[in-house]
């Protein structure tokens, strides 16, 4: 038995030896680089490419079946003479007795220098859809469809289903691959340069180790992306599932779209595509942009349909001021510090036409946004948003004011301050002031006109506070919606100062010349809150009630003003005209109709009033108010005049009446007595529209009138004193009908 065993072993090695032996004369002896011609025949015949051999093939036979291939090339058949792909080396080995069991297993699998061409030619056509393909032969192109005959079907024959290989690689290594892709239609073009792919042992179901390096880059923006992938890649292929576990994408990003900058990110977490369920899954996601830090999950359903994408989002506070900067972007102009914290919380659902963002709680500065958000059609740019905020500070987010309109601020401001002294001073005694000339109101660009007309959005917003223009809204509710260049304010409206407002209007931008209509309703709002927010001193105080319907066209303040037409209805309550003395007016032209001089100096004070009124029809930027109407404890202010908007001028003449109220004045040249009661004392106020009713003067020519009246009056009362009852009566009416003359 021991013989026997022993006998059994060296015929084992002598045949072990001469298959040896016979793998050492074959690979020695057997050449393949004299078969280049029937190797480029079976490419052509079975798997119908245009095989290029300019290197020389090196093997070996066992225990592995190795090939090396040098300075190869692929073309299609149809295009022969292009090739879309060559590499420098190609070089793997196959075990020879695992095969019989249909069992690939490598060692290691190397590809040096591959370069594959993808192009499009003008007419669409991608060089890759003639893989596989044979030229169509002369026979075939002469065939009219017509005359062909449909050849008689196969009956088919039942197939046992092949049994999918078993792959087994120890590791797989690219390098300095190159891969770009042209489109001639476009001119377009996108490459993929220096890549470095290495992997661990590759075995189904198992965790197989991998690193990926390279450079993309496009011309349509130009940019260019260093990459670096690592991770852990799991295949079962038996139940179409792929994992990619530890996944680690890293790198910088340049060129166009961030001038000068560099974008710096990095992405993590856990990947899996099951295409048995259609379903991809991005698990415990971490990203980084720069500054920018976020995390978040992400599932995608109906793979084979229209994918459908849902998940969460988280963005930890980061200042979105320096993010913009550190990839190129500028910003809107605005107030020094916003947009420095944000915040982001959010579910998400996506296909891809749209996004939206549901549970929402935004954050930036001092805000906090809750609801949803959406882009209902990228194309189209249709945004919907509802949402609900704490307080929202809209100045802080505007444009500042431009130099020049900072200087036609300024200058208006000086002309309004010294005329404004001018009538203090001189109490009512000066010359009118001169009616102002400077225009009020800024030429800059006002709406993103382009942008506008693309809009497509329907918001329905709700603020705690709203600040707009330094005045603090409380209960604040916007519903605005935009389509086509047509925007539409549906509502807006809100708490004032213990009053109420509300506005709505249209802005068309689908002209050249953008058309505002708007209407505004006011109700007992402090006026003078109004006038102090916009940065001036209020000639008037009280509870403002303002029913207004405007239209104007132009895309800056000028503009606007220079065409704004409607009318309006106004009325002030409770009022006070600040440092605006009307008994002081009237004091002085009742002293100059008793020939006395006044003794006192002038008394500045406020003049109260019970209730100021009136309408106003605007035409081209002036509004015509006749029928102002002021009523005043003891008296009546009737006016008629016109304020100029484009200059915020007014010029109005007005009576003061004298209703009974014979109480001392301030000075004893002017007692009111009786004989003054029911007289309308003239004034004249012209000026800026802030001086109010202190640009008001006595109006010396209409107080001749008044003076000849009171004249006439005084000599009829001695006609009667003279002539008592013996004269005629009707003789009597006529001597002071010519008195009065």
């Amino acid at each position: 038995m021991k013989a026997f065993g022993k006998i059994l072993g060296l015929v084992l090695l002598g045949l072990l030896l001469i298959i040896v032996a016979l793998g050492f004369a074959l690979t020695h002896l057997f050449d393949p680089n004299d078969y280049k011609d029937e190797i480029r025949q079976i490419a052509r015949d079975k798997a119908h490419i245009e095989l290029t051999l300019n290197g020389d093939i090196g093997w070996s036979l066992f225990p592995w079946l190795g090939l090396e291939l040098h300075d190869a090339s692929i073309a299609t058949m149809i295009k022969p003479n292009e090739p879309y792909a060559d590499l420098q080396m190609l070089g793997l080995s196959v075990r020879v007795l695992p095969l019989l069991r249909r069992e690939v297993q490598m060692s290691d699998v190397r590809v040096e220098g591959l370069n594959l061409r993808l192009t499009r030619d003008k007419n669409g056509h991608g060089n890759w859809e003639d893989i596989g393909k044979l030229p169509p032969s002369p026979e075939t192109a002469a065939t009219s469809p017509a005359t062909e005959q449909p050849a008689p079907e196969a009956s088919p024959t039942p197939e046992k289903p092949p049994q999918p290989i078993r792959l087994d690689i120890d590791s797989l290594t690219v390098n300095n691959a190159r891969v770009e892709y042209n489109d001639e239609q476009t001119g377009k073009n996108f490459s993929a340069e220096s890549i470095q792919l290495s992997t661990g042992a590759v075995h189904d179901s198992t965790n197989i180790p991998l690193k990926l390096t390279a450079f993309l880059s496009t011309n349509q923006p130009v940019v260019r992306v260093r990459t670096e992938l690592v991770g852990e890649l799991r295949i079962a292929r038996a139940l179409q599932r792929y994992q990619f576990e530890d996944m680690r994408l890293s790198g910088e990003v340049t060129g166009d779209p961030l001038p000068g900058k560099t974008l710096t990110f990095a992405a993590q977490g856990q990947l899996l595509l099951d295409k048995a369920a259609n379903v991809a899954e991005w698990t415990g996601i971490k990203v980084s942009a720069n500054q920018l830090r976020a995390l978040g999950e992400l599932k995608v359903n109906d793979l084979d349909k229209t994918p459908q994408v849902s998940g969460g989002i988280s963005i930890a506070q980061f200042d979105l001021a320096k993010f913009a900067d550190s990839i190129g972007q500028q910003l809107p102009a605005m107030a020094e510090g916003s947009l420095s914290k944000v915040e982001l919380v959010s579910r998400l659902a996506a296909t891809p036409t749209s996004l939206s963002l549901d549970n929402l709680n935004l954050k930036f500065d001092d805000s906090t946004f809750s609801g949803r958000i959406a882009i209902e059609d990228f194309a189209k740019q249709s945004l919907r948003a509802t949402l609900k905020a704490d307080t929202f500070n809209v100045d802080r987010y505007l444009k500042p004011k431009s130099a020049e309109a900072n200087s036609t601020t300024q200058v208006r401001q000086a002309e309004v301050a010294s005329t404004e002294a001018d009538a203090l001073a001189g109490a009512g005694s000066t010359p009118l002031p001169p009616a102002p000339t400077k225009g009020a109101w800024s030429n800059d660009r006002l709406l993103p006109v382009e942008r506008l007309r693309k809009l497509d959005v329907n918001a329905d917003l709700t603020f705690g506070q709203l600040t707009l223009e330094k005045l603090p809204i409380h209960n604040a509710a916007l519903n605005a919606n935009g389509q086509g260049g047509l925007l539409t304010l549906a509502n807006l409206r809100g708490d004032l100062y213990d009053g109420s407002f509300e506005a709505s209007g249209t802005l068309d931008v689908r002209q050249e010349t953008p058309a505002l209509n708007l209407q505004t309703k006011i109700n007992r709002v402090p006026v003078e809150k109004i006038l102090e927010s916009q940065g001036k001193n209020p000639p008037v105080k009280g509870l403002v009630t303002l029913n207004s319907n405007l239209t104007g066209s132009g895309n800056s303040q000028k503009a606007l003003i220079d065409t704004l037409n409607g009318n309006a209805s106004f009325v002030i309550n409770n009022g006070v005209l600040l440092n605006a003395n009307l008994e002081q007016q009237i004091c002085k032209g009742i002293a100059t109709l008793n020939r006395k001089t006044l003794s006192g100096e002038p008394r500045g004070k406020d003049t109260p009033f019970q209730e100021l009124k009136g309408n106003l029809t605007l035409r081209n930027g002036v509004a015509s108010n006749p029928d102002l109407k002021v009523r005043i404890p003891g008296m009546t202010v009737n006016g008629d005049g016109d304020l100029d908007l484009r200059v915020l001028g007014m010029d109005y003449r007005v009576g003061i009446i004298v209703e009974g109220d014979t109480s001392a004045m301030p000075d004893p040249a002017c007692q009111v007595g009786d004989k003054f009661v029911g007289i309308e004392w003239p004034l004249r106020c012209r000026g800026p529209l802030e001086l109010g009713a202190k640009a008001c003067r006595v109006d010396n020519e209409r107080m001749g009138q008044v003076a000849a009246k009171f004249a006439g009056d005084k000599l009829s009362d001695k006609i009667d004193e003279k002539l008592g009852d013996k004269i005629n009566p009707q003789l009597k009416d006529a001597l002071k009908g010519l008195f009065k003359r």
